[in-house]
């Protein structure tokens, strides 16, 4: 390198002399040379400080003063070669110090001189575009100063009088290549005709000038990147040229020398088709099908993975926007709120045009302003990770004010919830404690037929079918459900015959199901109490069937579900194989199977070619089936009632299948940019024929799982406002074991308010005299049904006066759950604590002596009923409306909230509140807490020591969890208080009621990467295990706080001061490690880091930096 550098100085300088001939003596900067000059060789190495300073000091006047400039440039022997020579010294940091001196403006100066020269000279130009190609990428102004100082004309000059020239040619692109990476450089050079230019080198396959065409090609990739340019290509025909060379090299390049070459014309074609016209082009030159398959050529080959990547991107980008195959995107549903408040979502919803869902291309209509920021940030407004700009930074916001809103005489009404607190046990009264039981849940009988499944679904060799008049099962008028018989016919034709659902079969008595005997493994479930609850649910669907899995139950397998391994490449088959579709559309079925937007029948009859779906019943979710190809099926999921998105909760089932065949099912409208079915997540299925043989459960299942980026949108309007939504495709394959069965798929463990009401009912049962109990009916929901509010405690050991004061003054839990219907997991751990709670272990007596429990074990009833994944029935998150709730539209967050004000005013604030949740995008269990002091350190505001004086006890419960419960994680923890969350239970409580122990308790969807079950999917039994724990570590907390000095603390300071510094206390962040393949969701990306780059061809791309890492941003998914 050195001699290299020494060789073109001693060139440079005898052209530098012919050009500028001023010849000046005895000055500064001659002396300065001199000096240099004689430190050269042995000196310099000594003494490299002195020499840097001698340079600057030459840099500094030639700067100043041109005439030194020419002095420098003149000097026969030494010159630019000396100050190189004395840069070379310092290895690496050479061309730094060069550019830092101000070289790269030398350099440019010369070039303008040379260049006036006519014609300018050859070796003059060679040298110094190398030099230039040197610098460049180490100078970040190098673009601005090329083109203040005209140097882009210059090169661009000797360039187009150098096309054949290739020695000159090579660092003249080079430096282009440079210039093109700003974006103001692309748009001029594009003016001057450049783009033009880099077409006439870029050509077909040769073995020849390989590097020139590389260097060409980098050059108009860059260039292209501006919409300016890419238009321009796009009216040259370039398109078209573009995708020919890229057929040539790929034919031709057989043992792939040249894959940077290929690459280079894929990466033009990308930035390209950023523009619509450029799709267009795409898609009119028939380039989906070439790309298409010329990847599938590539695809045996793993080092051509860059290649077949960026191809992939190409075509997602190109594949036409469709929308969803939907009459509305809003909710096949329809309920009429009692009133619709002017600025809310549903407002808007309801006052869109009807065109709203029609998509249509809509990147690039308004470029005139040639921005160029074309990095496309399809995130929603959730899923942007809203780093550390969404952090309180208000420190009145900060302080808990201990406020209750309200006056005393609108709170007193609550009183009625509390009577414990004012009981005297009077020997009348203890029998009639539980004076509200269960019986009021479903007091409101429905007077429709509920359809209890019969036997008739299933095969009758599987299944005795019993014909006694006294069939447990047949409750009073309760119609059985028809199904067509078993073995012969192609499958059950399971519910098709819309309409006649209260037919008796033949003789005129409803065939019944032999119900395994669960209840000694299941001692909270009974198939009858079940049908009797349902009664008394209320849908907007008006639901009149149950389902399988919950009416026989669930008993957790015994055995473990790990994770599952991903098997390299198998989003990039899936995206393959939608492809596909456009290319072969004549292999398409398309045929719609099941449709809930015709309401009178919508399993659409057949000749027994496809499967047969349904959600017609409790927290079902599946809106639409269409067949695509024999074994593939498109699902669509119904939004959440009043709404026009939040669907990725579903739960439907299938039959009709063949045994031993795989079928590929692909959810066609999931909103979140990411999900845990990219990190080992299945989805869960129920077989009714497993359930009949003894083994009723949910089952971990599927392969070739991934979730990716679709090409269904929605448009800007209906995503509120934004830029046209896309889609993500979850898909997944299965196959069945059993002939004629009845099949369940679930996204989580399904858990039924109809469930809720069963489990509170047979709880009831397991009441000792000891425990107090009392179901209350908190209020009712919009869609008519009951919240329970449940009290739980222990009796007082005698009525004298000491026990009672005891009783009545043990410290408060607030618990509530499931205020998001697609979070099942809150409700199982619920679960896990109630039975706990009522359990008769020494703990659990120990802890209703210690506390009094008030719990709301389901927040949401409605949206839980109707198969609705985060809203109510009035549209809205209800957890984002605990600020200011409304009576009407949300009646249970207003209730909660009031009894929460309630204890407030009297002064008995609850020592604990917790709100159990599900995570969708992280694993384990974790907490989020308030603290002022992690907020203020997690942002940048300055506060003063008294506005951090905080006890520290927050961090009391969930660091107990971390020791004693297995699935919990500390380091997954935070206490930072957002804006976002302002009006979520955990902050409100904390805020207004001011309870420093204010939890949201977040359960993860997927399994565990810690801890005992590290690798394993959670089940219900860990999850109930969770809720168990919960009450332990409660437990734990009484004696922590009993204890009057506080030393026990000192260990939780010292952790919070260990966290500081980490970033484990702000969780934004995914937790997963990056693959070997890039999972790329998103298909617009347009940065070059989008996919794994590999320049050398070689090995597997493991760099996680190239990876497209995704942002959690589940921002607004965590409380």
């Amino acid at each position: 390198m050195h001699t290299h550098t020494h060789s073109l100085s001693l060139c440079l300088n005898k052209d530098i002399s012919k050009t500028l001939v001023h010849w000046v003596h005895n000055s500064k900067v001659l002396m300065l040379l001199g000096q240099l000059e004689r430190m050269n060789g042995e000196a310099m190495m000594r003494d490299v400080e002195t020499a840097r300073q001698v340079t600057a000091k030459i840099f500094h006047l030639i700067q100043t003063q041109e005439k030194s400039g020419k002095e420098v440039m003149s000097k026969g022997s030494s010159g630019m070669e000396v100050i190189l020579a004395s840069l070379e010294v310092s290895r690496g940091r050479r061309v730094s110090v060069f550019v830092s001196k101000g070289g790269t403006g030398i350099l440019f100066q010369i070039l303008i001189s040379a260049s006036k020269e006519l014609p300018p000279s050859e070796e003059l130009m060679l040298q110094l575009h190398s030099l230039l190609a040197k610098v460049g990428p180490k100078d970040r102004k190098f673009g601005v100063k090329a083109r203040l100082s005209g140097a882009l004309n210059a090169t661009v000059n000797v360039t187009k009088q150098n096309l054949q020239n290739t020695k000159l040619l090579l660092p003249c692109l080079q430096v282009l290549r440079v210039y093109s990476t700003n974006s103001v450089n692309a748009i001029s050079l594009g003016k001057n005709g450049v783009v033009e230019l880099m077409f006439k080198i870029v050509a077909p396959y040769s073995k020849k000038n390989t590097t020139l065409l590389k260097v060409a090609l980098d050059a108009l990739g860059a260039l292209l990147k501006s919409k300016t340019n890419a238009r321009r290509a796009v009216d040259g025909g370039h398109v078209h040229v573009l995708l020919a060379l890229y057929q040539d090299w790929h034919h031709n390049d057989a043992r792939h020398r040249h894959m940077l070459i290929r690459k280079g014309l894929l990466v033009c074609l990308r930035n390209i088709t950023n523009i619509k016209l450029g799709r267009k082009a795409f898609i009119d030159t028939d380039g989906m099908r070439i790309l298409y398959n010329s990847s599938t050529e590539c695809l045996p080959v793993r080092t051509l993975d860059p290649l077949v990547n960026t191809s992939s991107l190409i075509m997602r980008k190109c594949f036409p926007k469709n929308r969803l195959p939907l009459p509305t995107i809003k909710s096949a549903f329809h309920y009429q709120l009692p009133h619709v408040p002017a600025a809310g979502p549903v407002a808007q919803l309801y006052s869109q045009p009807p065109g709203v869902d029609d998509v249509v291309d809509e990147s690039d209509d308004n470029e005139e302003t040639d921005a160029d920021t074309e990095n496309d940030t399809e995130n929603e407004e959730d899923d942007k990770d809203q780093g550390n700009d969404d952090i309180e930074t208000d420190l009145n916001k900060l302080h808990p004010k201990n406020n209750p809103g309200r006056p005393f005489e609108e709170l007193r009404v609550y009183e009625r919830f509390f009577l414990e607190l004012s009981e005297d046990f009077q020997v009348s009264h203890v029998k009639d404690i539980s004076s509200t039981t269960s019986s009021s849940f479903s007091s409101t009988r429905s007077t429709r037929p509920i359809i209890v499944p019969t036997a008739q679904a299933l095969s009758p060799k599987h299944v005795p079918i019993m014909r006694e008049h006294t069939s447990p099962l047949l409750l009073g008028g309760i119609a059985t459900r028809r199904v067509g018989g078993g073995g012969g016919g192609g499958g059950s034709n399971w519910g098709s015959d819309c309409g006649s659902e209260g037919a008796e079969d033949e003789a005129g008595e409803g065939a019944v199901l032999e119900v395994p005997d669960t209840a000694l493994l299941l001692p909270l479930h009974d198939p009858d109490l079940y049908v009797e609850m349902v009664k008394g649910t209320r849908s907007v669907p008006q639901y009149a069937e149950v389902a399988y899995p919950d009416y026989f139950g669930h008993i957790a397998p015994t055995f473990k579900e790990p994770l599952q391994e991903r098997v390299y490449g198998v989003q990039r088959s899936k995206i393959f194989q939608d492809i596909e579709r456009l290319i072969h559309p004549n292999d398409i079925v398309d045929k719609v199977v099941y449709d809930l937007d015709i309401p009178s029948c919508p399993v659409i009859e057949d000749n027994g070619e496809s499967l047969k779906f349904n959600s017609q019943f409790e927290s079902g979710n599946l809106r639409k089936a269409v067949q695509i190809r024999k074994y593939e099926y498109d699902l669509v999921l119904n939004s959440d009632i009043n709404s026009n998105h939040y669907h990725q909760w579903f739960y439907f089932e299938v039959s009709g299948m063949r045994v031993g065949t795989n079928y590929r099912f692909n959810i066609i409208n999931s909103e979140k940019s990411n999900s845990q079915f990219n990190y080992g997540m299945q989805v869960l299925m129920y077989s009714v024929q497993d359930a009949i043989s003894g083994r009723p459960r949910w089952v971990r299942t599927g392969t070739d799982i991934c979730y990716y980026k679709n090409h269904f949108a929605r448009s800007s309007i209906a995503a509120g406002g934004q830029k046209g939504k896309s889609y993500y495709t979850m898909t997944f394959s299965t196959s069945f074991s059993h002939k004629d069965d009845v099949c369940y798929f679930a996204y989580h463990y399904p858990y039924t308010y109809s469930t809720l009401k069963m489990h509170l009912s047979k709880l009831e049962a397991l009441r000792t005299p000891q425990i107090y109990l009392r179901q209350d009916v908190l209020c009712q929901t919009l869609g008519g049904n009951s919240c329970p509010l449940l009290t739980i405690t222990a009796m007082p050991e005698s009525n004298s006066n000491d026990y009672i004061c005891q009783f009545r003054n043990r410290p408060l839990i607030f618990l509530s759950a499931r205020v998001h219907p697609g979070e099942t997991n809150a409700s199982w751990v619920m679960k896990g604590t109630l039975e706990f709670l009522m359990g008769t272990s020494p703990l659990a007596a120990s802890l209703r002596e210690a506390y009094i429990f008030k719990i709301v074990p389901m927040l949401n009833p409605d949206g839980v009923v109707n198969g609705n994944h985060r809203c109510s029935l009035s549209g809205e998150d209800l957890n984002r409306q605990w600020q200011n709730p409304n009576p009407e539209l949300h009646p249970t967050i207003y209730h909660t909230k009031s009894l929460l004000q309630y204890l407030a005013h009297i002064q008995r604030a609850p020592l604990v509140f917790c709100d159990y949740h599900g995570h969708s995008r992280k694993k384990n269990v974790f907490m989020y807490g308030c603290s002022v002091k992690e907020t203020v350190w997690q942002s940048n505001i300055s506060a003063t020591s008294s506005d951090l004086q905080e006890d520290l006890g927050y961090r009391a419960l969930p660091k107990i969890l971390s020791q004693i419960a297995p699935a919990f994680s500390m380091a997954s923890c935070s206490f930072v208080v957002e804006r976002s969350k302002e009006s979520t239970a955990r902050v409100v409580v904390w805020r207004e009621i001011g309870v420093q122990r204010s939890y949201t308790m977040e359960s993860t969807l997927c399994g565990c990467d810690q801890g005992k079950y590290k690798g394993l999917q959670i089940g219900t039994r860990e999850l109930e295990e969770m809720g168990a724990q919960f009450c332990v570590a409660l437990l734990r907390l009484k004696r922590l706080t009993g204890m009057r000095n506080h030393q026990h603390l000192l260990d939780l300071e010292s952790d919070i001061i260990g966290t500081h510094s980490s970033p484990t206390t702000y969780v934004m962040e995914e937790d997963e490690p990056s693959f070997l393949e890039a999972i790329d969701y998103s298909a617009e990306s347009n940065d070059e880091d989008a996919e794994p780059e590999n320049e050398h061809g070689g090995g597997v791309q493991e760099n996680p930096n190239h990876l497209d890492q995704l942002s959690d941003g589940e921002t607004n998914h965590r409380d």
